[in-house]
């Protein structure tokens, strides 16, 4: 999450840039840890592949889409917080949600 607000801001790419760039790096770094550690998959790298990109792919674009929606209706309806913090309070709530179904998709999905 660090590394999409240092690509939003630092270097003023897009929403969609930032967060695209900062969950692939982020998907390279998983599928290992995930592999190994978090569902000590012993299936081979090739069986699991195909269905974790599925997984990172779906996950993505419905979390960052549906956090970027949530955010922007929060703030058109509560006011609570600047609208200029938009993108951010969605990258947020993005990540929040891709975390979720990425656990769950993985879970169930890819390393069942």
């Amino acid at each position: 999450m660090a590394l999409m607000y240092i690509l939003y801001h630092g270097t003023g790419f897009s929403y969609w840039t930032s967060t695209f760039t900062g969950n692939a790096i982020g998907a390279c770094v998983s599928f290992y840890l995930n592999k190994m550690f978090t569902f000590q998959s012993k299936d081979p790298i090739g069986k699991n592949f195909f269905r974790f990109a599925t997984v990172i792919v779906c996950c993505y674009g419905l979390s960052y889409g549906l956090g970027k929606s949530l955010a922007f209706f929060i703030l058109s309806e509560g006011r609570l917080i600047q609208a200029s913090y938009a993108s951010d309070l969605a990258i947020l709530l993005g990540t929040v949600l891709y975390t979720l179904t990425n656990y769950f998709g993985q879970k169930y999905f890819v390393f069942s």
